[in-house]
């Protein structure tokens, strides 16, 4: 990517730069820098490092909000998927980060441009670009921007806190037998639906919950049912 191509980037990120050198600096792999003899300053582990630190603080804020009754556990379980590699480099796809990478001979024939780690990292440090560039105001509109729809998602479907494997065990302990669950009702129209499900264990009870899916109610269950433990 040259000068003449940051509006197109920027359009994508929703953020135009103050100093557009920040974003090819955070685009720059170690491996074009080498190449290039840019030096440690002209590739982007630097902002990576930072844009780490950054994430974690914001998204732990923005969670915090979020989930406002959840304990610190349940939160530290939602960051960690949140800034994982996977989750970063599902972003950065979105964005269309790749297609912008400088990259090293060596990492172009490899296919670097569609590397989870690669993804991951460069939008690290474009969060770091934006923060420097900006400060923490704009840092956190990008990140709400980018990652709120996903984090919702994981939360309103159980997916983060696994309440399924945390009743399983407690079943298991208390009653010696696998909680039984069962789809009790169907609703709504076919690209709509949503399922009731209860479950059972010990001969009683336990919880209901309901979901778009199956695997979404069955967690919704999982997770009221685990008040019974408490």
């Amino acid at each position: 990517m040259h000068y003449e191509n940051v509006h197109e980037l920027e359009k994508r990120l929703e953020y135009d730069f103050n100093q557009p050198s920040l974003l090819m600096q955070a685009l720059t792999h170690k491996s074009f820098a080498n190449e290039n003899r840019l030096g440690m300053a002209g590739h982007n582990e630097r902002l990576e490092f930072l844009g780490d630190t950054v994430l974690d603080f914001l998204i732990s804020d923005f969670i915090m909000k979020l989930c406002p009754t959840s304990p610190e556990g349940e939160l530290s379980k939602l960051r960690a998927v949140v800034v994982s590699e996977s989750s970063l480099s599902k972003v950065a796809q979105r964005l269309g980060i790749g297609g912008y990478l400088f990259l090293g001979k060596g990492e172009e024939l490899t296919h670097g441009r569609e590397k989870p780690s690669l993804l991951a990292n460069a939008m690290e440090a474009i969060i770091a670009a934006i923060y420097l560039d900006s400060g923490l105001d704009e840092a956190y509109r990008f990140i709400r921007n980018n990652f709120e729809k996903d984090i919702k998602d994981m939360v309103s479907g159980g997916l983060v806190f696994d309440y399924k494997t945390e009743l399983q065990e407690a079943c298991q302990g208390k009653f010696g037998e696998l909680p039984k669950y069962t789809v009790i009702n169907e609703s709504g129209p076919d690209h709509q639906k949503v399922f009731e499900v209860k479950i059972e264990a010990g001969g009683r009870v336990l919880g209901n919950g309901s979901g778009r899916s199956k695997k979404e109610a069955e967690q919704h269950a999982a997770q009221a049912a685990l008040t019974f433990f408490k």
